[in-house]
C-alpha cells in the first residue's frame, strides 16, 4: 500500500466542503479526504457519496466505540457507503474490534480498511494520568492498543507520527500507521499536543499523514497540499 496525504474536510456543511474540493478539480487526482464527526453529523451518509461520486478515496473518521453487537451493525451500514478507510476506538477491547471487522466485511469479502484509534494527539502522559487514570507511559499504552488491534486482523491504527516507528517496529511494517498532529515547520499547532512535520513524519515511517487546517486555511490550498506531497512523499 502506497503512502499518501489525507486532507481533513473539517467543515460543517456540504456547500463549504464541495466548494473547497473544487479548488481541486484540475489536480493529477483527486486528493484522498477524511470526512469527520462534524460534517459527518451536519449531512449524512449523503455527504460520502456525493464525495465519492467526485473521484476522491475517503476514510470516514468517526471513531466508533461501543459494545461489539452495535459497533458490528454500524460497521455494516457504513461499508455499505463504499468509504476507503474507517475506524473505531482501540479502548473498545479486542472483541470490539472483531466484530467490527465481520460487520465491515462485505459478502464478496471485500471491506474498507479498519484502523484502532489509539490516543488522540491531544492527549498528553499528564491527561491521559490524570483523567483516564491510565498511568504506564504513553509509547507502552500506544503500543499495545496496536497490538491488540493487530491480533484482532485490523490493518492499522491512528496515532501520533511520533510513534510510527515503535508501531511498525511491534507490530510489522505492512501494519498501517496513519497520523494527524502534522504541521508545517513554524506553523500553529493549535490543540494538538504530539505533532510533527510531514518531512519528519516521512522518517519516522508514517504511512498516511492527515493534515487539516495547514491545508484547507491556506490562502491557497491547492499549493498548500502540495507542499504536503512533495514534504512526504519525495
Amino acid at each position: 500500500m502506497g503512502k499518501d496525504v489525507i486532507i481533513a474536510c473539517d467543515f460543517d456543511s456540504a456547500a463549504q466542503t464541495l466548494r473547497f474540493l473544487e479548488r481541486f478539480s484540475a489536480a493529477p487526482r483527486r486528493p484522498y479526504v477524511k470526512i469527520g464527526m462534524e460534517l459527518y453529523y451536519a449531512e449524512g451518509p449523503q455527504i460520502v457519496r456525493q464525495i465519492k461520486e467526485l473521484g476522491h478515496p475517503v476514510f470516514l473518521d468517526l471513531k466508533l466505540h461501543d459494545i461489539p453487537t452495535t459497533v458490528k451493525k454500524a460497521m455494516r451500514v457504513l461499508s455499505a457507503l463504499e468509504v476507503d478507510m474507517c475506524n473505531l476506538h482501540a479502548a473498545g477491547t479486542g472483541a470490539m474490534m472483531e466484530a467490527a471487522l465481520e460487520g465491515l466485511t462485505r459478502p464478496d469479502g471485500s471491506r474498507p480498511l479498519l484502523l484502532a484509534v489509539t490516543q488522540l494527539t491531544s492527549t498528553d502522559q499528564t491527561a491521559m494520568e490524570r483523567d483516564l487514570l491510565i498511568h504506564e507511559p504513553m509509547e507502552s499504552v500506544i503500543l499495545h492498543y496496536a497490538e491488540t488491534a493487530r491480533r484482532a486482523g485490523l490493518d492499522g491504527v491512528v496515532c501520533s507520527p511520533l510513534e510510527a516507528e515503535t508501531v511498525h517496529a511491534r507490530c510489522g511494517e505492512e501494519f498501517l500507521t496513519v497520523t494527524p498532529g502534522v504541521r508545517f515547520a513554524g506553523g500553529d499547532v493549535g490543540d494538538q499536543k504530539r505533532v510533527t512535520t510531514p518531512e519528519r513524519a516521512k522518517a519516522l515511517g508514517s504511512d498516511y499523514i492527515v493534515v487539516g487546517r495547514p491545508i484547507t486555511q491556506a490562502p491557497d490550498p491547492a499549493a498548500a497540499y502540495a507542499r504536503c506531497l512533495s514534504e512526504f512523499l519525495s
